[in-house]
């Protein structure tokens, strides 16, 4: 006798077709079903707040930013510029997550389309590649201006500049292309429930009843080619930093310059960190507690975007007279 294979989902069968061969062919899940996060559903309330605060500031921080450095003539410079395109990709990446994750906290609606699921998916991941590019372009910036500050203005010239955005956005957007169409090709039968806040790659494609070793393979080479040679060149630079640093001539600049640098790499750690110990969890981290994971993933998608604008923008000393100026002239 034949066995039939029925995909279910919540409540629902899944749509299933027979071949001429009698073998069973089963079409995607109309929807799936994101969890937020299990064993602590009666705390998603009280996790909402904090999640939303970060949220709230990342918002209002990165659009004075982008506010900021288009009114002040005298930002329009690379590093401004650099910090336009971090608040930008700041914006993307939380606003992605955050809405469907207050609905799910909020009003349990826990449902996302399969389409939906994918483009989520695809601009969590891009944009993540993104971040990790404007963060190389800072540090570039910073080491330019602090070890050969001369040639700082003719190095990095505007042009230089837009071609380096590009760069960025280019490798973001086309290295993380194949991720939604490999996930859209597999057959789902098994369940569609996602036990997380929103759609990761492999929290997706680990539902698919099929043999995903080329999803799981690609996302291992996108994380080697971005984060190999991104942590690299950072680590470099602000090596070559650090020695710069030590050899100023006073105490006072030493300290100032050290507490500058000292607070982008904990922000660029806390991007870092989170994001490789949530890819590293998901294919090798089976005893890791999953609530943990969760919350970890959500961390490096919400933490870098509402201090971004913080150490990068408000502790900079223009953006800082700037945002005064502004302040205390509104009603002139």
């Amino acid at each position: 006798m034949q066995e039939t294979l029925l995909c279910l989902r919540v409540g629902h069968l899944l749509p299933y077709t027979m071949s001429d061969s009698n073998t069973t062919v089963f079409t995607n899940p109309s929807s799936f079903i994101l969890l937020g996060i299990p064993g602590l559903e009666a705390a998603h309330i009280w996790i909402s707040i904090p999640f939303c605060a970060m949220y709230t500031i990342a918002v209002l921080g990165n659009f004075t930013i982008l506010l900021i450095v288009r009114i002040e003539q005298s930002l329009h410079a690379p590093m401004y510029y650099f910090l336009c395109m971090l608040a930008v990709t700041d914006l993307v990446l939380s606003t992605t997550i955050l809405p469907k994750m207050l609905s799910i906290f909020w009003f349990n609606y826990r449902e996302i389309e399969f389409s939906a699921c994918l483009t989520q998916l695809y601009f969590i991941h891009g944009f993540t590649v993104m971040e990790s590019g404007i963060f190389v372009a800072l540090a570039l910036d910073r080491y330019v201006a602090i070890c050969d500050p001369l040639r700082h203005s003719t190095i990095l010239t505007n042009a230089v500049v837009g071609k380096i955005g590009l760069a960025v956005l280019l490798r973001g957007g086309l290295l993380v292309l194949p991720y939604p169409f490999l996930a859209r090709r597999w057959p789902y039968c098994r369940t569609n429930v996602i036990g997380h806040t929103y759609c990761e790659n492999i929290a997706v494609v680990k539902l698919a009843c099929a043999d995903i070793r080329s999803s799981s393979y690609y996302g291992l080479l996108v994380t080697f080619l971005v984060y190999g040679p991104d942590l690299s060149f950072i680590t470099f630079s602000y090596t070559q930093i650090l020695r710069a640093i030590f050899s100023l001539p006073t105490k006072d600049a030493r300290l100032k310059t050290f507490g500058t640098c000292g607070s982008h790499l904990c922000v660029i750690l806390s991007f870092y960190i989170p994001s490789l110990f949530s890819f590293l969890t998901h294919r090798f981290g089976h005893n890791v507690p999953l609530q943990f994971h969760i919350i970890t993933a959500n961390m490096y998608l919400l933490v870098p975007p509402m201090l971004n604008p913080i150490i990068y923008g408000v502790r900079t000393k223009q953006i800082q007279d700037r945002l005064l100026y502004l302040l205390t002239h509104k009603g002139t």
